[in-house]
């Protein structure tokens, strides 16, 4: 008899413990899509990051290295080749991104966080108020944004000149023609 017991507690602990598992993975799925667009930003921000800093490289090359006359075409060309790049690479690593995210954000979701907490999670995304939030990001930013670098222009401005000065002396370009002329003092007019 005890033994027929042990046997029928341990198999309803089994079956308890499977239907937790599968209403705790079905909580995970759906915070996974619920959270689709910031993993599918994540992954936009990834391929994005390096063709900014190529941009900005070849914006530096083209004052300093292409003739006037050739840098409107070139930095077309650049332009339009790091579009394609982002157009043809984004897709691809933000459909990545939501293939891996179960396996990633959805395991540490299942590992860190108990049934009623992924519950709790869900109403609080799903909450009009977080929605109204989230979608005042994009202004949040703006608004700090604009304030910010008029708050800071005086100190960043000057640092950022003479950044650049020293980063075209460490690589043994010539000064930019602005830079020329702010070196050599000016002579007042003799009158």
């Amino acid at each position: 008899m005890k033994k027929f017991t042990l046997t029928a507690l341990l198999l309803a602990s089994t079956v308890v413990y499977a239907q937790s598992s599968t209403a705790k993975k079905d909580l995970v799925a759906k915070i996974l899509i619920l959270q689709q667009p910031a993993i599918e930003q994540t992954a936009q921000a990834l391929v994005e990051r390096p063709a900014m800093q190529l941009h900005q490289q070849a914006g530096l090359a083209l004052q300093t290295r292409v003739a006037p006359e050739k840098r409107e075409a070139a930095a077309k060309l650049v332009q339009e080749d790091l579009k394609k790049y982002v157009d043809e690479v984004g897709p691809q690593v933000r459909q990545q991104a939501v293939k891996l995210a179960p396996s990633t954000i959805g395991a540490l979701l299942e590992e860190k966080f108990t049934e009623d907490e992924l519950k709790q999670l869900i109403a609080i995304i799903e909450s009009p108020v977080n929605r109204k939030f989230t979608q005042m990001g994009g202004e949040f930013q703006k608004a700090l944004g604009e304030k910010l670098i008029v708050q800071t222009k005086s100190v960043v401005e000057p640092k950022v000149k003479a950044l650049e000065q020293a980063i075209v002396k460490h690589l043994g370009l010539p000064p930019a023609p602005d830079a020329k002329a702010s070196e050599t003092p000016a002579k007042s007019p003799k009158k």
